[in-house]
């Protein structure tokens, strides 16, 4: 197991050097000179030239490129352009907002959607797993933009019941009840796609499960059919799911961009889309650097897990 894990992580290496010099080498295509974007434009080429030197946006690309990996190694991913403040610190205090929120969605989705994939598969061909599966195509085919739309102008506008937005309410004091009151419907939005997606691998993987041998004897022993179904079924279809699993984490990252702009939600994803906008390298560069930390670091638990799920597999 050690020496497996020292070969993985020393391949993750390349990949994630790989990824830096892609999206460095598109930030430094892209039109337009962010650093300077702001400024008067009636500012004289002089003072220009200072602010690209200051900045180091005067050296060649891979000068620029080497400058800024050695700093990430050391977890300085440099200043932002826009808000002049140090990027490692504006990622520290967006984060627990984000992990909030996938941690809430991740829970929601996995609640519900492992046992209506069990319910589906046993109850195969019968009213309650087509209106699952109806259910399913439905969740991974609806937007999340358009989904939160819709649940705003329901349960916020016209009901009221919930807030339009926003991590807390402005000028209150802290409280649990209030913080999850404004996590209802980005959780849900979050949920639904990965919530359908679950629900569709944990069906598929018991169906094959149940028509096994194993399980018919199990069947023909006597025994009781949740025990039958849970006990010598569902672990040897976990698998699937927990691959699944370890590509939920850098999806949630991505979809959080959107549910946090739309709910003014304060963590990753809006910090990200503000500063796309913004053409506010650094931050983009630090945000898109720890997505794909987080899709190394979540195919790796997931093959870790395999071993704990299935001890035929031996790493």
């Amino acid at each position: 197991m050690v020496s497996y894990l020292i070969r993985r992580s020393l391949s993750m290496i390349p990949i994630l050097i790989g990824i830096s010099v892609i999206s460095f080498s598109i930030m430094y295509l892209a039109p337009g000179k962010p650093a300077v974007m702001n400024l008067d434009p009636t500012i004289s080429a002089e003072a220009r030239s200072r602010q690209l030197s200051a900045l180091g946006l005067d050296d060649p690309a891979p000068i620029q490129y080497i400058k800024w990996l050695g700093a990430a190694l050391k977890g300085d991913f440099g200043v932002s352009y826009i808000r002049k403040r140090p990027v490692s610190k504006m990622i520290t205090e967006r984060l627990p907002a984000t992990l909030l929120l996938m941690g809430s969605s991740l829970f929601l989705a996995s609640i519900i959607a492992i046992p209506m994939g069990i319910l589906s598969a046993h109850k195969q061909y019968t009213p309650l797993d087509y209106g699952i599966t109806t259910g399913s195509f439905l969740g991974i085919a609806v937007p999340d933009f358009w989904l939160g739309l819709m649940l705003i102008m329901l349960f916020s506008v016209n009901l009221g019941w919930t807030p339009v937005g926003g991590i807390a309410t402005l000028g209150g004091d802290f409280s649990v009840l209030d913080r999850l009151h404004h996590l209802i419907l980005p959780t849900i939005v979050l949920a639904t796609g990965s919530m359908a997606a679950l629900t569709r691998y944990t069906r598929s993987s018991m169906l094959e499960v149940l028509h096994q041998d194993y399980i018919r004897t199990a069947r023909a022993k006597g025994f009781r059919e949740s025990k039958v179904v849970m006990k010598h079924g569902f672990r040897n279809g976990l698998i699937p799911v927990i691959t699944l699993f370890g590509l939920l984490l850098p999806t949630l990252v991505g979809g959080s961009v959107i549910v946090e702009k739309l709910f003014s939600w304060p963590g990753l994803g809006l910090l990200f889309i503000d500063a796309t906008f913004q053409r506010d390298y650094p931050v983009i560069m630090a945000l898109v650097m720890l997505g794909a930390v987080l899709t190394v670091i979540g195919n790796l638990v997931a093959d870790l897990l395999y071993a704990m799920v299935d001890p035929r597999i031996e790493y």
